[in-house]
């Protein structure tokens, strides 16, 4: 069996799955891509995973964020910053704007790899912020 090696996912690539994960958002991560703004393309992730959570779609948005997990796992640097320090750092705001039951389940079917980021943010915050 012939050894096939991963291409590691840059911003391009990343753009590329987001597209095709997120077919309402299509249009508006094209012309994000465009104007080459990776942050841009995340946060729009980020705002349409806030209003499936105001529609309490829990299952919908763990399977998003396993799917980012998937691009945050094979993602160079640059990507996985962007998935660390603007994904990752939206589930705070999760948490504030859902029931505790609903943040409870959806922490629970958080790939690992977020869940240790998450906490380590959580933790950096008490210390550096006093939150």
């Amino acid at each position: 069996m012939m050894n096939v090696q991963m291409q590691t996912i840059n911003q391009k690539i990343a753009t590329e799955y987001l597209k095709f994960f997120y077919p309402p958002l299509r249009k508006e991560i094209a012309q994000l891509s465009k104007q080459d703004n990776f942050a841009g393309v995340i946060q729009a992730t980020v705002n349409y995973l806030k209003n499936l959570l105001q529609e309490s779609k829990i299952n919908i948005i763990a399977h998003h964020i396993k799917l980012m997990d998937m691009i945050y796992t094979g993602g160079d640097t640059y990507v996985k910053d962007m998935i660390e320090n603007l994904f990752v750092r939206s589930f705070e705001s999760f948490k504030k704007h859902t029931k505790i039951q609903h943040w409870k389940l959806l922490y629970q079917y958080m790939p690992v790899s977020f869940q240790m980021i998450y906490n380590d943010q959580q933790k950096k915050d008490r210390i550096f912020f006093g939150k």
